[in-house]
């Protein structure tokens, strides 16, 4: 079992940026893929970016250029960097993670195996 706890949500304005982290525990997360996933109100929850456990990383095409997925293993941290935020952005953002290569067939939430809480995010 992997717990996962976010941090670093909040709210700013248009053009700003904001990191998030993710701490992860449990006996194998340093293997695990990981990734961030959110939801905004109405709307499914869909994949962001994620980085699997060979290294490989996919963003979906709304973070690409603008959001960057990297993790530190000594600190068993996984951190999403987000840059020139929009409005759209706006959502809850949770970690991910999965099996080692989960996320090989892309962001799928069906290959997720833990979640975290989420944090929020506003874009404004």
């Amino acid at each position: 079992h992997v717990q996962l706890v976010e941090s670093g949500g909040g709210s700013v304005q248009a053009g700003g940026s904001l990191r998030l982290s993710c701490v992860a525990s449990g006996y194998t997360s340093e293997l695990c893929s990981m990734g961030w996933f959110r939801q905004a109100p109405g709307n499914e929850r869909e994949g962001v970016a994620a980085l699997d456990s060979d290294g490989s990383t996919v963003y979906a095409d709304s973070a690409k250029g603008r959001f960057t997925i990297t993790r530190d293993n000594d600190k068993k941290t996984l951190y999403l960097q987000m840059d020139s935020l929009k409005p759209e952005d706006s959502a809850i953002y949770y970690c991910a993670a999965g099996h080692p290569l989960a996320f090989e067939c892309g962001l799928r939430t069906k290959d997720v195996s833990w979640w975290g809480q989420g944090t929020q995010v506003t874009v404004s």
